[in-house]
Parts: C-alpha cells; sequence; structure tokens
C-alpha cells in the first residue's frame, strides 16, 4: 500500500462486512496498515500503533489503591497487547504506584516492542487529588521508582505530568535531563501544555511527546496540537472519550448509527482521521470495554461525516 488510493481499497476490503466487529481482527487492521498512517514514530525511533492504552482506571475508585478485582485488571493489560496495543501509559500517581506494579505484574517479561510510557511529577495525598511537585530531587526519585516498580533498565518515554507552578521549569526538566543522559530514560514527553510551554522546555532537553486532554467535546487545546502536527511531536489525548463526563452530541449519535457503532469508537475513530500525529488512549477496567475500543480502529470516517463532526 503505497498510496493513497490503495489505502481506500484496503479499509473498502477490510470494512466489507460492515462494522458488527470482529474484535480479534483489530491486530490484524493494524499490522497490516502500518505504512497507511495506523502507526507512528515517537522521537523518530518508537514505532508504535496509534490507537493505545492508557492504564489509569486499572486502580480502585478515585485512582487510589488496587482495583477490586486484579485478576481482570491484569486481563485487561494482557489482552491489551494481543488486540496490538504496543503503546501502554501510566504514571507513578496512578494507584499510587499499583498501575505501575501491575503492568509489571501482568506483563513482564515484556514482548518485543512494547513501550510503557510513564510519568511523574504528581503527588497523590488522597483519592482524587493531586498535587504537582516538579522539585529535582524528587523529580529523580520518580524516575528511580518508576524504573524499578516497572523492572525496567530505562524508560522509553517518561513524561512531566504536571508543571509546578511553585518551581521554575527549567529546573525541574534539569533534573529529567540528567537523568536521561545518564541512560535512565529514552525520551522525555509533557503533559497539560502550550505551546509556548513546550518551546520553553524544549530549550532544557528534547521533547517528543505532549498528553493534554482533549476529545470530541473538548478541544481547548487545538493550538497545542497544531504546535505538534508542525513539529512532528505525538499529541496524547487524555479522556478521548470524555472521562467521567463521557461524550454528548446529536451528530456524533447519527454517524455512530450509520456506522453500526457506538458514539465511544466513531469518537476514537475522528481523533485518528483528526490528525496524523494522534496517539489516542483510552482506558477502562473491563476487558469488553476495551475490545470496544480497539473496535474503533475499523471504523472509517469518510470526508464528508468528518466535516459533519467538525474537524
Amino acid at each position: 500500500m503505497n498510496n493513497k488510493m490503495d489505502r481506500r481499497d484496503f479499509v473498502k476490503l477490510s470494512l466489507a462486512g460492515g462494522v458488527g466487529l470482529s474484535v480479534m481482527s483489530v491486530s490484524d487492521l493494524l499490522a497490516a496498515e502500518t505504512n497507511a498512517g495506523t502507526t507512528f514514530k515517537i522521537g523518530g525511533d518508537l514505532t508504535v500503533n496509534r490507537l493505545g492504552f492508557g492504564a489509569m482506571r486499572i486502580t480502585g475508585d478515585g485512582i487510589w489503591g488496587w482495583p477490586k478485582d486484579r485478576e481482570e485488571a491484569k486481563r485487561v493489560l494482557k489482552r491489551a497487547v494481543e488486540l496490538g496495543v504496543n503503546l501502554i501509559d501510566t504514571a507513578d500517581a496512578y494507584g499510587p504506584e499499583t498501575s505501575e506494579l501491575l503492568i509489571a505484574e501482568a506483563l513482564h517479561p515484556y514482548p518485543k516492542g512494547l513501550i510503557i510510557a510513564t510519568k511523574g511529577g504528581n503527588t497523590r495525598p488522597g483519592p482524587n487529588q493531586w498535587v504537582p511537585n516538579g522539585k529535582p530531587e524528587y523529580l529523580k526519585q520518580c524516575v528511580d521508582n518508576s524504573l524499578k516498580r516497572l523492572k525496567l533498565d530505562r524508560i522509553d518515554l517518561w513524561q512531566l505530568h504536571r508543571i509546578d507552578s511553585h518551581v521554575p521549569m527549567e529546573e525541574s526538566l534539569g533534573a529529567i535531563k540528567e537523568a536521561r543522559d545518564a541512560g535512565k530514560i529514552r525520551h522525555v514527553g509533557l503533559s497539560e501544555v502550550s505551546p509556548e510551554e513546550i518551546a520553553r522546555a524544549r530549550k532544557v532537553v528534547p521533547i517528543v511527546t505532549v498528553q493534554n486532554r482533549y476529545n470530541f467535546d473538548d478541544r481547548k487545546w487545538d493550538n497545542t496540537l497544531a504546535y505538534c502536527e508542525k513539529e512532528g511531536l505525538g499529541f496524547m489525548p487524555w479522556a478521548p472519550v470524555g472521562g467521567m463526563r463521557g461524550l454528548k452530541s446529536e451528530v456524533l449519535e447519527a454517524t455512530a448509527k450509520t456506522k453500526n457503532a457506538s458514539i465511544y469508537q466513531v469518537a476514537l475513530a475522528w481523533l485518528l482521521q483528526r490528525s496524523s500525529v494522534m496517539l489516542p488512549i483510552p482506558g477502562t477496567s473491563s476487558v469488553k470495554h476495551l475490545e470496544e475500543n480497539m473496535a474503533a480502529a475499523k471504523v472509517k470516517l469518510s470526508a464528508d461525516e468528518m466535516k459533519a463532526l467538525g474537524a
């Protein structure tokens, strides 16, 4: 598949049976479309399937403690890899610590090509509470502790979870640059940042990804997405299907009906077609929900449908 016509023909063949989807074929679709835009190279050298998995929801209520069903959480992680996911996003604050521990428990030794992205710089006083800490010494501990929990020699993608307004960004990222120079980190990303903040950060250390809240109903960070497109940075939208708020849209519902899909599948397909640098990371604690999310890879929106959805 070397041109757009080839890709369209492939997608037509893939969707011939409609989107009353055979979920087991999703990983095959991801692999077959490698040269047609379903993969992205993070930092120019880490090839990932663009539909990843966010591991926040495999923890307990309030993103606190262990999940109610620990075995189901591990099944979700294993099933994600079976379905072709090779980008799993987590953070030391999820649990805290439990998400990283569960990933290692379920998947280590890791299959070849699996990229585990984690984050540091957000502390957890209690359930649903998040307090940034960008002090250099603390961030160095975050990196070292994540390496231990994940059983890794190097973190392929480490992201600053939040910029701490009480600590100069240059000091925070200076500590991360040291960890990168020491071989503990391969690539560095940011979260919830503006184009100006990214440009400032890049003066300290190379930045390869940005993770901001973004979905069909929340496009606050359109300017950051545009910056990432211009600079070739991966854009990882968190809450890609609305998070706790969900999604509400008549046009989304109408499109989903014509596609024989859920509004969440259409919302994920919209993200994937919205930009070639988009790396959605929908999360869930349920295997069934995971399979539904991954089936979004088979939903193809026409140019008219994308226009109606406001691309």
